[in-house]
């Protein structure tokens, strides 16, 4: 086990932890587990497993993470932020394994692949994988950018580097589940959409970069789909996904995940920012409301 503490954000995830839990402690020296007050049996289990069990109430993401790395006494010299339904390949295991202890003093974060399992099957076209992930930083050098949706970690100072590992995204649960979390995201990411389309996202954590980090390339490409016309924009992202990067060739799955995640879903955005566009109907009014939301950077 490498000088690493995994932080592991929890909300009724009994079906995933264990498995989690395993993985992470081939490669980690400490465990710690941030619940949300679970109400089935995932303290109990992440407990029985040698975690160490913290509970605190659950704003966004990004201020959990940002709360536990602030006040919680982690003792080791690194800290890898792993989902509850996520697991760290063998692979990659044995990269930390191999390549931590060699790492210079100025390389304070490391990058790994993001995989995603989907109804029992890797996507791995649509431009899904690999992608390249901030998950371990040097304590002290690195947190989550502090946003509603779609944040990202980032280091404070400090170089970077890249392991091509595998941390696989793996949930269990139903497809009603996953469906029903993607309508509450939604409602946010229309947020998140008009803060863009108006500049009021401030990137300067993680900047907007064609030829960056898989990150910025990502806040890229979300400024630019922002100022496309509502409701076409889903249509151009699910054929560039689905057909252009062959996410096709990822059959039933791929072709389950592109029209909800990819189609439905941005579609369900637009709507709701067409709500709010009636809602607050004038540039000061919807300014007002967005103020609230833009990133407060920390």
């Amino acid at each position: 086990m490498q000088n690493i503490a995994a932080i592991i954000l929890t909300y009724n995830e009994e079906i995933h932890i264990q498995r989690c839990i395993e993985s992470v402690k081939k490669v980690c020296c400490e465990v710690w587990v941030v619940d949300s007050f679970s109400t089935d049996g995932t303290c109990r289990i992440a407990e029985e497993m040698g975690a160490k069990v913290v509970q605190h109430k659950f704003t966004n993401q990004a201020e959990q993470f940002n709360w536990a790395i602030d006040t919680q006494p982690v003792e080791a010299e690194w800290i890898w932020r792993v989902d509850a339904d996520e697991i760290i390949e063998e692979k990659l295991a044995k990269i930390a394994d191999e390549e931590l202890p060699k790492l210079p003093k100025e390389v304070n974060g490391i990058y790994v692949n993001k995989k995603i399992v989907f109804m029992n099957r890797p996507l791995l076209h649509g431009g899904w994988y690999p992608a390249q992930h901030l998950k371990i930083f040097r304590k002290g050098f690195g947190r989550s950018e502090n946003k509603i949706m779609d944040e990202h970690l980032i280091i404070l100072s400090g170089k970077t580097v890249e392991w091509n590992g595998d941390q696989t995204d793996w949930n269990l649960k139903p497809l009603d589940w996953w469906w029903e979390k993607h309508v509450g995201y939604a409602k946010r990411e229309a947020v998140n959409m008009l803060l863009t389309a108006k500049e009021l996202d401030d990137d300067k954590e993680v900047e907007a970069k064609l030829r960056g980090t898989d990150a910025e390339r990502k806040r890229w490409i979300k400024k630019i789909y922002a100022h496309f016309p509502l409701y076409v924009r889903p249509v151009i992202y699910f054929i560039s996904r689905y057909l252009l990067m062959g996410g096709f060739l990822d059959g039933y799955p791929g072709w389950y995940w592109h029209t909800r995640q990819g189609l439905k879903y941005r579609w369900m955005v637009d709507r709701n920012i067409s709500e709010l566009r009636k809602k607050y109907p004038t540039p000061a009014a919807m300014n007002a409301f967005l103020a609230g939301f833009a990133p407060k950077n920390t």
